[in-house]
C-alpha cells in the first residue's frame, strides 16, 4: 500500500470517505494504491468507471476495442453524444478526467482474448467483468482464477441483472475452499440460445443498478469493508424491484 500522504485537494474530494471508520484515511490511501481493470466500458463498465474514479482508485484500466455509437447512449452514461464515433476508452477517459484528475487511466482499445488477456490480467489487484458475451467472461474468470485476482463479475439481459465476486484461490471461514466461476456456469452457453442486448433489449438504468453494484463490491474489497458477494450470486428483477441471492458452493475435481 502506498504511504503518499493524501493532498489538500484529495483531503476535501473524498471527506464523506475519510469521516467513514470503515474506511478512513488508511482505507483511502488502500484505493489510491490500488489497481482495477474493467472489461469493458459500455453499460456495466460505464457507472463502474464512474464510481471508482469517484472514489479514487488510483489506477484504472479500460479495456473496450468498439467506438461510441448513438443506440450506446440510452445506457452507457460515460459517453456523450459529441463523442459518436470516437473509441469507447478515449470517450471514457475524457470524462473520468473531468470527474477527478487523480487516478492514472491505462487505456486498452484492444479486445481481451486469448492472446492478451493474461498479460492484463496480470497488472492489476481487481478484474471487474463489464462485457457481454459468455465466451469472454469464461476467458476472464479463468485467467483470474490462474492469476489469484478478485474478479467482480456481472450481467444483464432486459430486465433482469445479476451479480456475483470470485476469490477461487482463498478459503472460506470453514477451511473451504471458495467456489469458481465453472462453479457456477459450468459450460459455455451456445450463442445462439442467449440473445444479445440488440436482441432482446435493455432498461438503460438496469445497467446502472448492477454496475453500481459491481464498484460497490470492488471498493469493499480494496478496503477490506463489509462481506463480499462471495459464493453468492445475487439476482435482481427490475420488474419487481425484488434482489434474489443464490448460494453456490465449490464443487467436486
Amino acid at each position: 500500500m502506498s504511504n503518499a500522504p493524501l493532498s489538500p485537494d484529495e483531503i476535501e474530494r473524498y471527506a464523506r470517505h475519510l469521516v467513514l471508520p470503515e474506511i478512513g484515511g488508511s482505507g483511502q490511501q488502500k484505493l489510491k494504491a490500488a489497481r482495477v481493470l474493467v472489461v469493458g466500458a459500455g453499460g456495466l463498465g460505464a457507472p463502474v468507471l464512474l464510481y471508482l474514479a469517484a472514489a479514487g482508485v488510483g489506477h484504472l484500466g479500460l479495456v473496450d476495442d468498439d467506438e461510441v455509437s448513438l443506440s450506446n447512449l440510452q445506457r452507457q452514461i460515460i459517453h456523450t453524444t459529441q463523442n459518436v464515433g470516437k473509441s469507447k476508452v478515449d470517450s471514457a477517459a475524457e470524462c473520468l478526467t473531468a470527474i477527478n484528475p487523480h487516478p492514472v487511466l491505462e487505456l486498452h482499445n484492444t479486445r481481451i482474448d486469448a492472446n492478451n488477456a493474461s498479460d492484463l490480467v496480470s497488472r492489476y489487484d481487481i478484474v471487474v467483468d463489464g462485457c457481454d458475451n459468455f465466451a469472454t467472461r469464461f476467458l476472464v474468470a479463468d485467467w483470474c482464477e490462474e492469476l489469484e485476482k478478485t474478479l467482480v463479475t456481472g450481467a444483464v439481459s432486459r430486465f433482469d441483472g445479476s451479480i456475483t465476486t470470485l476469490q477461487p484461490f482463498l478459503t472460506g471461514p470453514d477451511g473451504t475452499p471458495n467456489p469458481r466461476y465453472r462453479d457456477l456456469f459450468p459450460e459455455i452457453p451456445d450463442d445462439s440460445t442467449v440473445l444479445s442486448c440488440e436482441e432482446a433489449g435493455i432498461m438503460g438504468a438496469l445497467t446502472g443498478v448492477i454496475g453500481s453494484l459491481q464498484a460497490l463490491e470492488v471498493i469493499k474489497a480494496i478496503t477490506g469493508t463489509g462481506e463480499l458477494l462471495i459464493g453468492r450470486h445475487l439476482l435482481f428483477d427490475a420488474g419487481s424491484m425484488l434482489f434474489y441471492p443464490v448460494k453456490y458452493g465449490r464443487k467436486a475435481g
